[in-house]
């Protein structure tokens, strides 16, 4: 029995490991300088290239982006830098 508990341990740090559970996070930006009926889709496309980033849906009405994406590959602070690149700061809604 206690030459089996060494393997578990081991195969229990493994799985317990945060590159193992990397979470699919989901977060909504308050963004600026949207005022033209194509804003939506700079901003869009400016957070799609991060990796990462597994879906985004950009309200221009509400001024707001809902981006989902791996925590393990991207974070809010790689999100809000593209955006700002793109032309529109953006900021964590809430």
């Amino acid at each position: 029995m206690r030459k089996l508990l060494g393997p578990a341990a081991k195969a229990i740090a493994l799985l317990a490991s945060s590159t193992v559970f990397a979470a699919e996070k989901m977060v909504t930006l308050a963004v600026q300088n949207m005022d033209c009926a194509a804003c939506p889709f700079i901003v869009k496309k400016s957070l799609e290239g991060v990796p990462g980033v597994a879906g985004v849906a950009v309200s221009y009405e509400d001024k707001t982006a809902v981006v989902t994406y791996d925590d393990s590959q991207a974070d809010v602070e790689a999100l809000t830098a593209a955006t700002a690149k793109a032309g529109y700061p953006s900021a964590p809604k809430g």
